[in-house]
């Protein structure tokens, strides 16, 4: 039996002695590494924070509004629509049909008022306002989406960068200590080197997560401003086909 088990706790002694030696590399860096190291951690943890974020709020968006392009094509009266997509508060297609609904309801509201200047509205405005309006809920929307998309950027693209100073500045401080040492081996300069590189390998391990998730972000945020721009083109011909003739 001790035999069997023997492997098992030699895979587990081995995997603390690593754990404690990559712990004793960090807490025995200098302590201008030792600050590369918590401002790379500041930054993968805030990252990360922001990444199940986005990840939470995109896929809510997403849910929203195909459950809302589904009610507009499938309810004919837009006062209807407009009730069911109160509850819709996290979808852009949603927003975007509001601000363009309210206009609509304007202008419909001054033709019947103003039966004798419709024509004199409608040229100065009309479905172009609508349009503005539509356009302007869009550019909301998307500032909306991108927010804290920055923050992943600086960390995919600073952070490499932080871990090569902190690695740059601790070789540094391993060769300067070899000229005051009466050893000239590797083996004099191999632990400083080693606590050095822990900063390049902090900074790629912040940035690659950052990378791959401000793409997927971008490409999500991309395919949203598209249903956007699609879903006003197509209330922008219905609003003009049946209420500003």
């Amino acid at each position: 039996m001790v035999v069997a088990f023997a492997p098992a706790a030699y895979a587990q002694a081995e995997g603390v002695m690593r754990q404690e030696g990559l712990i004793s590399m960090v807490t025995g860096s200098g302590p201008v590494v030792q600050a590369v190291l918590y401002v790379l951690i500041l930054f993968s943890v805030m990252s990360w924070g922001i990444i199940f974020y986005k990840l939470r709020q995109i896929r809510v968006a997403r849910r929203q509004s195909a459950r809302f392009i589904e009610i507009f094509w499938d309810t004919k009266n837009l006062t209807t629509i407009h009730t069911s997509s109160q509850e819709l508060k996290q979808s852009p297609v949603a927003h975007v049909f509001r601000a363009g609904y309210q206009e609509l309801l304007r202008l419909t509201r001054v033709k019947r008022q103003n039966p004798g200047e419709v024509a004199l509205d409608t040229e100065l405005g009309g479905i172009d306002n609508v349009e503005r309006a539509m356009k302007r809920a869009t550019n909301q929307e998307i500032t909306r989406l991108e927010r804290a998309l920055t923050f992943l950027a600086t960390t995919a693209s600073a952070t490499p960068f932080i871990g090569l100073f902190g690695t740059v500045w601790g070789i540094m401080t391993a060769f300067r200590g070899l000229s005051v040492t009466q050893s000239s081996s590797i083996q004099a300069v191999a632990p400083g080197i080693a606590e050095a590189l822990i900063a390049t390998a902090t900074g790629l391990v912040a940035a690659i997560p950052a990378v791959v998730a401000y793409n997927h972000f971008a490409r999500q945020i991309r395919v949203l401003s598209a249903e956007m721009e699609n879903f006003s083109s197509e209330f922008l011909n219905i609003a003009e086909r049946h209420f500003l003739k």
